[in-house]
């Protein structure tokens, strides 16, 4: 019989082989920890990540601020740019927005196509690499054509498995980022309060989505006045 974090693991490597391989693997799993399949069904990981919360399990132990990032149009622009200047463009966006991450002290938890996902031991460090790296990725020009980053960010306690997060923190990270406009960085109102608001301006915008607890409010950040004239602010 499997352990919980043997499952979590087991669904964690399942789910990131293509789909023929993944249905072999779960359906393995299923004989070794009976129900598993059955409770989780085709929804697989996503599925498991719902069960788990609502059980009060599959919550990590500290606080991780939850950082999405990708740009806007990305798709529409590749398919007339072309191959070769679409991969010149991400790599310019890669690093552009990659050092802020890292300077402030992120883990870049995974690149998704023209996005990524970084994870924060607190809100003030992601808040800062976002603003850093939107100014940065502002900066990109490919033969003319400028990228517009998005970003949403939610603070929670996600389920740490290896080098990923999983859980209902991180899919609100994740709808907050697709509920974001053209340059804006949306956070949760969690996030919010753990900010400094000296250092900001907040708008509140209304936010809802599948997959995300009911009233969760949502608001677009930006950096007050006076902290983006402060000395080694861009």
């Amino acid at each position: 019989m499997l352990g919980e974090d043997q499952v979590v693991e087991r669904l964690s490597a399942a789910a990131s082989r293509p789909a023929s391989l993944a249905i072999h693997e779960l359906a393995a799993l299923g004989s070794e920890s009976r129900g598993v399949v059955g409770e989780v069904g085709l929804a697989l990981l996503q599925g498991w990540q719902r069960v788990a919360e609502s059980r009060g399990r599959g919550r990590g132990a500290i606080d991780v601020a939850v950082l999405f990032t990708d740009l806007v149009g990305f798709s529409d622009w590749a398919l007339h740019a072309g191959d070769e200047q679409a991969i010149g463009l991400l790599r310019e966006v890669s690093a552009a927005i990659e050092p802020p991450i890292l300077e402030h002290r992120g883990e870049i938890v995974k690149r998704l196509g023209d996005g990524l996902m970084a994870a924060f031991g607190d809100a003030g460090a992601a808040i800062e690499a976002a603003f850093d790296a939107r100014e940065r990725a502002a900066l990109v020009d490919v033969d003319g054509y400028h990228p517009q980053l998005r970003t949403g960010i939610h603070l929670g306690r996600p389920r740490k498995v290896g080098g990923d997060y999983f859980g209902v923190d991180v899919n609100v990270a994740a709808r907050l980022l697709e509920a974001a406009k053209p340059g804006e960085i949306l956070v949760s109102d969690r996030t919010l309060r753990a900010l400094d608001d000296a250092t900001l301006t907040a708008r509140k915008r209304r936010f809802s989505a599948a997959g995300v607890p009911a009233g969760l409010t949502a608001y677009v950040v930006q950096r007050a006045a006076s902290a983006a004239g402060a000395p080694g602010r861009g």
